[in-house]
Order: structure tokens, then sequence, then C-alpha cells
């Protein structure tokens, strides 16, 4: 056999569909617990942004893709959401203004979206998202998949402004605030108010440190834990790939009864989706709303998030647990 039949036999290499940043995400990380079909993900996502020498699921997958090049991440959005469908019996929507009606849910490619239209209008007149090949858009279409309902209901408000207002050189006040928080938001959840009142107040002692042994472990839920924080911006999530100490969340408070942390964690994510898109819905619908209504909530503060914060020297720096803006009376 000749050097020139060796080389004609070989495997062939094939290079794979997404690139290496993909290979980058620790989907073990405990701030990515909640995020629904995570399995799923994580496994899709491994298998597309390998390399392999052989012709398994990776050819497979590009092979079955070839028709529809660059919408691997739209595809298996829509495969994530399509098995959360199936498994809840509920088609994600968008919330309808009054002279539209509601479409379901689809990711689709960037290319999709018609040159000059605004993002949010084609997904409220359409209900696809828009979806590029990039780790910003997966973790965007992992929080539509989490939570849906407010997800909906931040385009909604988008939509509500931008027909009042147009499109100009700002935002505003409320697409300002949907923006921070879609971008870089965080949920705390607790059945003790002081913990949440303790947040706003810049009190990281009462709300991180005293009360570390009522806060839920991710990895290891806890039926008898008071307090948890689930991340919904996506940007958030992008730049936690390189953790940093001075990652800073800007969070809204939900209170619930202790009955919420006994809750399959599908349950409580369904739960927390309907309570914080009525609870965004009152903030936004407020006349003098401001992004400085979100709480700040260094991300890495949080119990059980990160191995250094075990010890309570973590949060004696004041550079990133600052002092805040907030006083109680």
């Amino acid at each position: 056999m000749t050097a020139n039949t060796l080389h004609s036999t070989s495997s062939p290499s094939i290079t794979p569909a997404l690139d290496a940043s993909f290979a980058a995400i620790n989907w073990q990380a405990p701030w990515l617990h909640h995020i629904s079909q995570l399995d799923y993900l994580s496994q899709r996502v491994a298998a597309l942004s390998q390399s392999t020498n052989s012709l398994g699921d990776v050819a497979v997958t590009l092979k079955d893709s070839a028709s529809h090049s660059h919408t691997f991440i739209a595809d298996l959005l829509n495969t994530a959401m399509t098995q959360k469908t199936v498994e809840y019996q509920n088609q994600p929507q968008t919330k309808p203004m009054q002279d539209n009606h509601a479409h379901p849910l689809k990711f689709v490619s960037q290319d999709a979206l018609p040159e000059g239209e605004a993002y949010e209008s084609f997904i409220a007149t359409t209900g696809h998202i828009p979806t590029r090949e990039n780790l910003h858009d997966l973790f965007n279409g992992s929080i539509w998949l989490t939570f849906p309902k407010t997800k909906a209901l931040l385009n909604y408000h988008h939509m509500c402004e931008i027909s009042e207002q147009g499109i100009g050189a700002s935002r505003g006040r409320v697409r300002d605030t949907i923006t921070v928080f879609d971008e870089n938001g965080a949920i705390l959840v607790t059945a003790v108010p002081s913990i949440g009142e303790a947040l706003i107040d810049f009190n990281w002692q009462e709300s991180l440190v005293s009360t570390r042994d009522e806060w839920d472990k991710p990895l290891a839920p806890n039926e008898n834990a008071q307090v948890a924080v689930y991340i919904f911006g996506h940007a958030l999530l992008e730049q936690l790939i390189q953790p940093r100490k001075s990652l800073c969340a800007h969070s809204v408070v939900i209170q619930v009864t202790q009955d919420f942390f006994a809750l399959a964690l599908p349950e409580r994510m369904s739960y927390v989706d309907n309570r914080l898109a009525e609870q965004m819905h009152t903030l936004l619908s407020q006349e003098a709303i401001t992004p400085r209504q979100l709480a700040p909530l260094p991300i890495l503060g949080v119990p059980h998030f990160w191995a250094d914060n075990a010890n309570p020297d973590f949060y004696e720096d004041s550079r990133v647990f600052r002092s805040g803006r907030r006083r109680k009376s």
C-alpha cells in the first residue's frame, strides 16, 4: 500500500461547527444550573464545538445542517424549546400589543431580520428571534427558554415605547431599564423579607454573609433553604465564562413562601417566570422608572457561587462590596 493510498483512506478532519469560544463554557458552573434543557444544550454545544477525525455525531450534524448553514445555534435552541414544549405542553409565545396577536416563538438566523427593521419589532410581529452564531446569542436563547414570559414581556414594553417614542439616539428610561436587566439582570428569590431588604440597602453582611446557611446550594437544591439567586442577564452569563470578582448584576427581589424551595427546579423556574413577568410589568409601568431601581449584586458574592466567598474576608473588598446610595431610615 502506497503513502498516497494511506492518505486517501484516512478519515477526513471535520471542522467544528462552532468556534473555540464555546468550548470554554463550564456547564457545571452554579450560575447555569437553572437554565432550561441544560443537559441537552451542553451536550450539543460540546459536540458542535469539538473537532473530530471520525464521521460521527458532529459529522452527521454538519451534513444535516448543510442546507441551512449558519443556523447551528438557532437549530439547537429550537430543538430544546420543542423538548420543553412537549414535556410541559406549553408553547412559548410573544405578548401581543393591541393591534397584533401572539406568535409562537422560534429561533431563526440573523439573516432573517429584514434590513432596517428593529429587532424587537421583528420578534413582536413574527415570533421569530434572530440568532447569531456566538456565545451572546446562545445565552440569550437559553434565557428565552428559561423565562419565556418575562422575555416576551420585556419585548412588549420595548414595542410600547417604540410605538410612542420611535427609535432615536437615546432609548429613554423604560428601554434603558429593560436593556440593563435583560443584559445583566439577576433575581433574588427569598422567603425572608429582611434578606431582600438588606440587599437593596447594600448591607452585604445581612444579605450575603451572616445568612449564608439560609442560602440554597445551586448544585444540591435544599427544600429548607430560604434564599436563592437566578441569573437572567445573558451578557452576564457570557462574562461569567471568565469570572471576575468585580462582575455586578442588577437585580430584583421576589418574595416567596417557604414552599417555593420544595419545588423541583423546573417548577421553580416556571413560578419565577410568572412572578417576574408580573413584577417587571409593574416596575416598567412606573412613570419614574430608571435602572437605578435595580439593586446591585456582586455576582460572585452569592453564597455557593464561588469557593472564595466561603471566607467572610471575601466581602471586605470595598471596591466591589460598596456602601450604596440607599440607606435604612
